[in-house]
């Protein structure tokens, strides 16, 4: 056992003891592969603006941001107040309310190329459903997506394992991997060259910032190439803005870009932290979930949609709440601009310990922190370089996603020069036990 882990352990006594309860109950101790962390994870206590308190009382700047969903920071007044009122009004209705239609109208509102919009509980779901509409609209079976782009968990989307991801995930059948096109890279030309020898393509699908919010990044050719791509073949073009939906931009990556996708999905941001999510783009695909007196529409073009939460009024009221004060862009900006200092930061702490061969870079309100342990593209790399790069963070009062982090509205200049010198901490407690030259 290295001495961080000493000290880690040390230090978050009362998460430890929570974990061994969790080993009995959950897989892995843990509700979501991401939380998974070794020797254990931190468990929070509460949570505001842009720090959170672990169980034993330690404060920390948070990065995670709610996977992304909290633009404006932990338990903001304006989400915790909308969600208070409706909670006292009901939670569920099993029906339908306005608050549903007064969601749409600011999704709509935002994003001009959500001519139709469709509630759902989560971006897997979104994206799913997506997928699902392009190959019933289009009588084709193929989805073309990247390396390294997360776009949820379900059979449709999952790269595979193994050299050049030849092997379906475990429970993954073999008949739905090889319906999926994976690409190692985005790169025009291959896709064209798909596009040309192959008709039976449904979709094309990518994060449009690349690979895990930037983590690989394209160039500003890419998005609307692929937009003239796949227009061109007559391929549903999809826009998985499910992290840069109402982030990059009030109307997200593609507001950004100028590109009008055909269907974008979205989630996180749109429901304020809680669950949700939606499927937003064109009328004429997304009538396909239409009911309609019509035998023959029935059988053949009606796509099946059920989901108990979906445009759950709680998620709908934080929703609105969200989408109503991110509208300006003023909240977007100044995270944009506090994860840009916190870049710059960085780099220059880097700089100053001599680590040559490490970077920190990013977009929009993101940052990635890239070294030769760290993952790349897919998300492989050194598994216990990136556990000791967390605790040491951790131990310095900050917590990121592994070695990546958003910023919000509500992280200051403080927050940066905090962060820094966690960062430079965090350096030399990994030089200190021989992890790092």
């Amino acid at each position: 056992m290295t001495k961080l882990e000493t000290n880690y352990r040390q230090a978050f006594g009362q998460s430890a003891a929570l974990y061994e309860r969790a080993l009995e109950r959950f897989p892995n101790g843990v509700t979501h592969d991401g939380r998974f962390m070794r020797p254990f994870p931190v468990y929070i206590d509460r949570a505001q603006e842009s720090r959170k308190w672990s169980v034993e009382g330690r404060e920390i700047i948070d990065y995670w941001m709610g996977h992304g969903s909290l633009i404006l920071g932990h338990s903001h007044p304006l989400i915790v107040e909308a969600i208070a009122e409706q909670a006292a009004r009901g939670t569920h209705y099993g029906a339908c309310h306005e608050l549903e239609i007064e969601w749409a109208d600011m999704i709509r509102q935002l994003m001009p190329s959500a001519e139709t919009v469709r509630f759902v509980s989560s971006g897997t779901e979104a994206t799913l459903m997506a997928i699902r509409l392009a190959r019933t609209f289009t009588g084709r079976r193929k989805v073309i997506k990247f390396r390294g782009h997360y776009h949820g968990w379900h059979d449709q989307v999952l790269d595979g394992v193994g050299p050049g991801n030849k092997q379906p995930m475990p429970g993954v059948l073999r008949e739905v991997f090889d319906t999926l096109i994976s690409l190692p890279e985005v790169n025009l030309d291959r896709v064209a060259d798909i596009l040309r020898r192959d008709n039976d393509v449904a979709c094309l699908i990518l994060e449009p910032t690349g690979a895990m919010f930037g983590g690989v990044e394209l160039s500003d050719d890419i998005v609307p190439g692929l937009r003239e791509l796949t227009e061109r073949h007559g391929v549903i073009f999809v826009m998985d803005e499910v992290v840069t939906g109402f982030r990059c931009a009030p109307g997200g990556a593609q507001e950004h870009y100028g590109v009008r996708p055909d269907l974008s999905t979205l989630a996180k941001i749109v429901a304020a932290g809680l669950n949700g999510g939606a499927l937003v783009g064109r009328a004429d695909i997304m009538e396909l979930l239409e009911l309609r007196d019509d035998a023959e529409w029935q059988t053949d073009k009606k796509m099946l949609h059920y989901g108990t939460f979906n445009a759950n009024p709680l998620s709908a009221a934080a929703g609105i709440a969200m989408l109503r004060r991110i509208a300006d862009g003023r909240d977007i900006a100044v995270a944009n601009e506090r994860a840009a200092e916190l870049r710059t930061r960085m780099t220059e702490v880097l700089a100053a310990n001599g680590l040559d061969d490490w970077r920190v870079y990013g977009s929009f309100s993101g940052f990635k922190i890239l070294s030769a342990g760290t993952a790349t593209a897919d998300r492989r790399g050194d598994a216990d370089m990136l556990h000791a790069i967390r605790q040491a963070l951790l131990l310095n009062g900050v917590d990121c996603m592994g070695v990546d982090g958003l910023t919000s509205s509500v992280h200051t200049t403080e927050d940066v020069e905090r962060t820094a010198e966690a960062f430079d901490g965090a350096i030399s407690l990994l030089r200190r036990d021989g992890i790092i030259p």
